[in-house]
């Protein structure tokens, strides 16, 4: 059990670096794509009326971090519910409290994730329009 745990964990960490990595790498090269000059006839036409490429990447994240908090709370219910039925066996309690603790730790960080990416996309609309 604390082997499946630890590999879990290791996982999880090894994930969560190799996404911090990619993003932090990624960053300058998406700078670019992101202009108000885009083509927006070419890029409404293609997208369902998105008329830049930095509201469409905008729309796209804000999905799926909206598809991820909703996952978040499934999993705080799965827990909630793992945690009441439990009928004394400690390790069904255990279990159900860590599910709901890294959910709970998985909603701040997607609230936080969404308040980063709507400053920062928006303030680059911002500074793009004047």
């Amino acid at each position: 059990m604390k082997n499946t745990l630890l590999k879990a964990k290791r996982t999880v960490a090894a994930a969560t670096t190799g996404a911090a990595v990619f993003m932090y790498s990624t960053l300058p090269a998406m700078a670019q794509l992101i202009s108000p000059t885009d083509q927006p006839g070419r890029l409404a036409e293609a997208t369902g009326g998105q008329g830049s490429f930095r509201d469409l990447l905008l729309t796209f994240l804000n999905f799926f971090l909206g598809f991820l908090g909703l996952l978040a709370v499934i999993m705080v219910i799965y827990g909630g519910v793992l945690y009441v039925t439990a009928a004394g066996n400690q390790e069904n309690i255990d279990k159900g409290k860590k599910i709901i603790m890294y959910a709970v730790i998985g909603i701040v960080i997607i609230l936080l994730a969404f308040a980063l990416v709507n400053t920062l996309l928006g303030g680059l609309g911002a500074g793009g329009d004047v």
